[in-house]
């Protein structure tokens, strides 16, 4: 303290907290303090000194580490008759008119607000619909001090100035403690929190309200303002919800596919993991569509029917078509096909004579002989 400081202590005794900031210098965050000592040379404080309380504030005297008196906003002067406790523990001589000691401590009473808590680490929950899932949360809260001598005594202590950061770690690992297990007992599925973020920040209040008090605060609000599932869970919903918006397995397969070389494209590993992503997506693709075609071509419309199956001949040792059942016909009609030709058709395993697929029995069997020559009618008589 400057020796102007000193000196002027001793004719003018005035005891207040001068607007936030003011006091604790330049480098102070102001708008943080929560509590803060007045400085006396030597805790000296005369009788009739005045006291100065402004709104959202709350005086604390200290005397030998016990907490005295303590006062509202308004203008004290500082006497007997408003220091019945302190005057009782100092029992001051001289008529209480000499300087008697004791420490000022300010306390902020009022809200502080837009205070921000979140998840340092993802929070497991189990879901009905989606199984073990993550959740990371985050939100705002305000607080207030409701008892100010409770605030000292379990929480700043002696310290001679106590910023809203000293305590607001504590408070938010509080916050996320008890929001793990309300989440663990909620029976609200994970893709309908949005919906419930006000029953969820009330019952999370309920149940801080009684812990938070024991330091002397009280939330006034506690908002969540985001429950969300990792990265790439949601980016796996999207893809859920796109495919099942589509209903096309060949759209399906077109996407996968894109998926794989965006990836790849965006892999550091440079032209080389392109190309690999681009196979890995071109096969998935066509493994896709070859499940496609093995279940058959989705119908085009009603009554849809669906292709002709497809035969191959095989003539000596050379494979010939694929052929339908209408030009087998005609090859039977030339005489290049008969029942111990061998035949195969997707959904065979080995080649077979054609005699024992009994979709063609009909095909191959003896044609009738030609219809007979019309009767020659007889000759009649000469004329």
């Amino acid at each position: 303290m400057a020796i102007w400081e000193k000196v002027r202590s001793e004719f003018i005794d005035v005891i207040e907290w001068p607007e936030q900031g003011e006091a604790e210098g330049p480098d102070a965050d102001a708008a943080a303090t929560l509590v803060w000592r007045f400085p006396r040379q030597g805790n000296a404080i005369k009788m009739g000194a005045q006291l100065t309380v402004r709104p959202g504030q709350w005086a604390v005297f200290v005397n030998e580490g016990r907490i005295a008196d303590g006062f509202g906003p308004g203008r004290y002067v500082l006497e007997t008759r408003n220091l019945p406790f302190l005057t009782t523990l100092l029992s001051l001589p001289y008529g209480f008119e000499s300087p008697f000691k004791a420490e000022v401590v300010f306390v902020a009473t009022r809200q502080f607000t837009n205070l921000k808590w979140g998840t340092r680490h993802p929070v497991l929950v189990r879901d009905r619909e989606l199984g073990p899932v993550r959740l990371r949360g985050f939100g705002t809260y305000a607080l207030q001090v409701r008892d100010p001598a409770q605030l000292m005594r379990e929480v700043t202590g002696s310290q001679p100035h106590f910023n809203i950061e000293g305590i607001s770690e504590q408070l938010r690992n509080l916050i996320v403690t008890r929001l793990a297990d309300l989440l663990g007992e909620s029976e609200h599925p994970v893709l309908e929190l949005a919906a419930n973020y006000d029953e969820l920040a009330s019952a999370l209040g309920q149940r801080l309200a009684q812990e938070v008090e024991g330091y002397g605060l009280a939330f006034t609000s506690l908002l969540i303002e985001n429950l969300s599932l990792p990265p790439e869970v949601e980016a796996a919903l999207d893809r859920r919800n796109q495919i099942a918006l589509s209903g096309d397995l060949q759209a399906f397969t077109t996407y996968q596919a894109g998926i794989a070389m965006e990836q790849a494209a965006a892999n550091p590993g440079g032209e080389a993991a392109a190309g690999v992503g681009m196979g890995i997506g071109m096969a998935m693709a066509q493994r896709l569509a070859g499940t496609a075609a093995a279940s058959g071509p989705p119908a085009s419309g009603p009554g849809a029917s669906p292709p002709p199956r497809q035969y191959h001949l095989l003539a000596g040792q050379q494979q010939l078509g694929p052929y339908t059942a209408e030009q087998l016909l005609v090859l039977r009609d030339q005489g290049q096909l008969t029942a111990a030709n061998l035949l195969w058709h997707p959904g065979l395993e080995t080649w077979q004579r054609a005699a024992d697929l009994a979709e063609l029995a009909v095909l191959l069997q003896t044609p009738p002989p030609p219809p007979p020559p019309p009767p020659v009618p007889p000759a009649g008589p000469e004329p």
